[in-house]
């Protein structure tokens, strides 16, 4: 049976939900954060070097990286193509494409600086050095992080503005993908995104997105 390496509250939850999807049992491995740190226990780096999750077990492989593990589950157990965007329609191809990157490569990494910013903003520190510290992650989410957020939340925007999903007319793996970035996004970003909103209500009511939450719990790390 597949194995899931889970860290609670993480980018790992989207594995869950895609195996929920394909009907696929799976074996899940818990692994909750450091209560200080708010990181990975050192437990994962026994599983995978980098001590990262989500890590994924099947037939004595290991695979990690959220669209390597998406890529390897549709091609051994998606045969009806059912999340896979159409094979008829380049475009669509393209566009699953472009969104199944673009979620880690281009979206995540402001994302991660606005926590890292935040958490420097309440990290336990002399007093003189408390001003200077909050103003540096200050300066730096106002001048970078936060235009950077905002644009891609934009971005985002305007392509559920064309249709519904990522990809396409209907739902597939891109938007599992897509899912956390949203996620993120709008809970540190102040724009009004209509779209974007939508789609986080239609993937919400989803029954595999709710087994997904009942079994590995919320996405993001609360405060």
């Amino acid at each position: 049976m597949i194995k899931v390496h889970h860290l609670e509250q993480s980018r790992s939850q989207r594995v869950l939900w895609l195996l929920e999807e394909l009907g696929q049992p799976y074996e899940l491995v818990r692994y909750a954060r450091d209560e200080r740190t708010l990181l990975a226990p050192a437990a994962l780096r026994a599983v995978h070097p980098l001590g990262k999750s989500p890590v994924l077990e099947d037939d004595g492989r290991v695979v990690a990286e959220s669209g390597a593990i998406i890529e390897y589950l549709l091609e051994g157990h998606d045969a009806g193509g059912t999340l896979s965007p159409a094979r008829d329609d380049e475009e669509e191809r393209l566009r699953y494409r472009y969104w199944l990157h673009y979620a880690e490569g281009s979206a995540m990494p402001p994302m991660v600086m606005a926590l890292v910013f935040a958490r420097i903003r309440k990290a336990p520190m002399p007093f003189f050095a408390r001003p200077i510290a909050r103003r540096i992650a200050d300066g730096a989410m106002k001048g970078f992080v936060g235009p950077q957020i905002a644009a891609h939340l934009a971005h985002m925007e305007a392509a559920l503005a064309e249709r519904p999903w990522f990809a396409g007319d209907r739902m597939t793996a891109a938007d599992i993908q897509m899912s956390f970035p949203v996620e993120a996004g709008l809970s540190r970003g102040k724009a009004d995104c209509p779209n974007l909103r939508g789609f986080l209500e239609r993937i919400h009511a989803r029954p595999a997105y709710q087994r997904a939450i009942e079994r590995g719990g919320p996405v993001l790390v609360k405060g």
